[in-house]
C-alpha cells in the first residue's frame, strides 16, 4: 500500500493550503495510506523539517515542500502505486 505522509503543525497557513490540494488530489486516490505527523510532536522531526513545513513524503521519500502541486502529486501517486513501495 502506498503511503502519504504529510508532515506539518497547527496553524501553519501554508500546512493548510497543502492539506486542501492533498485532500482533493486524494480524492481520486482512495487506497493511498495518510499518516499525519507534526514537527511539535516529534523533535527529530522538528530539527529535520522545521523551516520546510509542509512536507509531503510519498512512501517515506521526500516529494515536495512549502507548496503541493496538484499535478506534480497525482503524477507521483500513481507512479508510486504502480510500481509499489521502493524497498530499502
Amino acid at each position: 500500500m502506498t503511503r502519504l505522509t504529510f508532515v506539518g503543525k497547527p496553524d501553519c497557513h501554508l500546512c493548510d493550503d497543502a492539506r486542501a490540494v492533498v485532500d482533493q488530489v486524494l480524492a481520486d486516490f482512495p487506497g493511498v495510506e495518510v499518516v499525519e505527523r507534526s514537527i511539535l510532536d516529534e523533535p527529530a522531526l522538528f530539527e529535520a523539517y522545521v523551516d520546510e513545513i509542509p512536507v509531503l513524503l510519498i512512501d517515506d521519500r521526500v516529494h515536495t515542500i512549502w507548496r503541493v502541486d496538484a499535478g506534480r502529486l497525482r503524477a507521483a501517486l500513481t507512479a508510486a502505486i504502480d510500481t509499489g513501495p521502493a524497498s530499502s
